[in-house]
């Protein structure tokens, strides 16, 4: 897994996209914009996080039960 993963065209294209309208924020914009998109990621990962523990039956409950 030492290999970087390569984007798709449709991914290059979207990143692409998106640096171009992050290029025409203020700093200030960009800052609450981070900001926001940092907490979504942690989100994400507390989802994904509880989403593999009801799957593989890690929760306590599943445990004891």
């Amino acid at each position: 897994m030492n290999q970087p993963i390569e984007l798709s065209l449709e991914q290059e294209f979207s990143l692409r996209t998106f640096s171009d309208q992050v290029q025409q924020m203020s700093r200030e914009q960009t800052q609450e914009f981070l900001l926001m998109f940092y907490k979504q990621m942690i989100v994400r990962e507390t989802t994904y996080q509880e989403m593999l523990k009801h799957q593989w039956e890690l929760d306590s409950d599943a445990i004891l039960g």
